[in-house]
């Protein structure tokens, strides 16, 4: 009978552990177990100088061995790790995944650890990227891609459009450069994260080519008159329209650009519409919102990340574009010795080294990566469309929530009315007025983080209408109505505190 000792390893001279798999997870299972009951209160990184001495050493030249890094695993990082799961978080567009895509994340670390090559892994990739954009209401034959996150789908997205620009008039950006673009102009209000810019600047098409297009007053929406002023102004001075982007959730306020309206508009100039559904793109679930995201069913590419709302382990952005076929064309890899990965190759064969299997190396700027899309299958299969559409109705309610009770209490003020699972407000200390003030912004920034440091509930924050805003983003799935409630009597409480002073 084997032995379950730790250590029994096979005859090898690698100083590495490759055995003892059960062994090894067991001990680390009661310390998570511990961490995800979120009982220690505070956060821990007020013993920031205790771990950080823990764990500051000098570059091992002996290694210490297994049970070294599993006892430091269990007595200091995970008591003192990030808890953006628990039901009070609310603070960044991110959470902790639920417990089985954290398992199949696991998983695909070891056994999917190339999801280029046929393999359940590579198989589940791209059935996984179907299901995200047939449940987003895109279809389930969209290319696309799983990336590390929304800065990277966008990235991808953005490359598509840049090469259908080029193709309508007859150049090829990948093959030429961006330069063979005339004037490139992309547009988008100033709600789109600035992961965008970035885009535009890694592309070669430059961050001067972002149009800022003004918002609707008091809307926060894009003004599309104003936008479709601006396409023909630049069209007739030469310029070449790349891209319109809408953002599908403003992570200030959660708003959503008006995307049918924008969509026509690019359209009608024969020019590419891209949602930068980052964070909102799976609030089209909620019946109530619906409608603001138009007719999902013909835009050309939207960037989700399926390590936010549907709580996948963080790494997961996905790319969905329309025409897959011009999305490889846009990341084409030109040298003959890539030949094997020509997906048209594929055969039954001995080997499933010797196939390439579903999807193309050609959709995704990685090469060596792991299937993310398994984390997403396993997360979709456990709670299907119906159990992703609760948890995004429950939040939606968490932010409605705060409003409501905000609205009926004389020291708070919304800020900005909840469209999707966010809801801005601040604390008013009697006497003061609502108009923006630095002493104002000054108070609410020591609300928030008198919040935090009680530790039952943590928000973030915002500048929203030129006001320091408490801004709770609701996207944990431990997270219920009592959560937000919860976070205004906190707010309420520790603004009573400091007024007081």
């Amino acid at each position: 009978m084997p032995s379950s000792n730790l250590f029994d390893q096979r005859p090898t001279t690698e100083a590495a552990m490759v055995t003892g798999l059960t062994a090894a997870v067991a001990q680390v299972l009661p310390p998570l177990e511990a961490f995800l009951r979120f009982e220690d209160g505070p956060d821990p990184a007020g013993k920031r100088s205790v771990w950080r001495g823990a764990l500051n050493e000098p570059l091992p030249i002996e290694g210490q061995g297994a049970q070294a890094v599993l006892d430091a695993l269990n007595e200091v990082v995970i008591p003192n790790g990030l808890r953006i799961g628990a039901p009070g978080f609310s603070g960044w567009i991110t959470t902790m995944p639920s417990i089985v895509p954290a398992v199949a994340g696991f998983v695909a670390s070891l056994v999917a650890a190339q999801r280029w090559y046929a393999s359940p892994g590579n198989f589940l990739e791209m059935l996984a990227l179907g299901w995200t954009s047939e449940m987003l209401g895109m279809g389930a034959g969209c290319g696309g891609t799983f990336t590390s996150g929304g800065a990277v789908a966008n990235l991808v997205c953005l490359a598509a459009a840049r090469q259908h620009a080029g193709e309508r008039i007859g150049v090829n950006p990948t093959e030429e450069g961006a330069g063979c673009i005339p004037k490139p102009r992309v547009y988008a209000t100033s709600s789109l994260h600035d992961v965008g810019v970035r885009a535009l600047s890694v592309l070669g098409l430059g961050a001067n080519a972002m149009r800022v297009v003004p918002m609707d007053a008091g809307r926060r929406r894009a003004d599309c008159d104003a936008l479709a002023r601006m396409m023909d102004e630049d069209i007739a001075a030469g310029c070449t329209p790349v891209a319109v982007i809408a953002t599908g959730g403003d992570v200030r306020t959660g708003t959503i650009d008006p995307v049918d309206r924008m969509m026509k508009i690019a359209h009608d100039r024969g020019v590419w519409l891209h949602v930068d559904g980052a964070y909102g793109g799976f609030g089209v679930l909620d019946d109530r919102v619906k409608h603001l995201y138009g007719d999902m069913g013909k835009i050309d590419s939207m960037a989700v990340d399926p390590h936010k709302w549907l709580a996948v382990p963080l790494g997961c952005g996905a790319a969905i574009v329309r025409d897959g076929a011009l999305q490889q064309r846009s990341l084409v890899i030109g040298r003959p010795d890539f030949h094997h990965f020509d997906p048209s190759s594929r055969a039954d064969v001995g080997s499933p080294f010797d196939e390439f299997g579903e999807g193309s190396l050609y959709s995704s700027v990685d090469f060596s990566a792991r299937s993310r899309g398994l984390t997403v299958w396993a997360a979709l299969k456990e709670i299907g469309v119906d159990g992703m559409r609760a948890r995004v109705a429950r939040h939606l309610d968490c932010a409605r929530r705060i409003a409501e009770l905000a609205r009926g209490h004389e020291r708070l003020e919304v800020v900005s009315e909840p469209e999707l699972s966010i809801c801005t407000f601040r604390y008013i200390p009697p006497g003061a007025a609502r108009e923006p003030s630095p002493a104002l912004d000054q108070l609410n920034e020591a609300v928030l983080k008198g919040v935090r440091a009680r530790g039952r509930c943590v928000p973030s924050s915002a500048v929203v209408d030129g006001k320091f805003v408490i801004r709770p983003a609701f996207v944990g799935p431990n997270t219920e109505i009592a959560d937000a409630e919860a976070l205004v009597h906190e707010v309420l409480a520790v603004g009573a505190e400091l007024a007081a002073r």
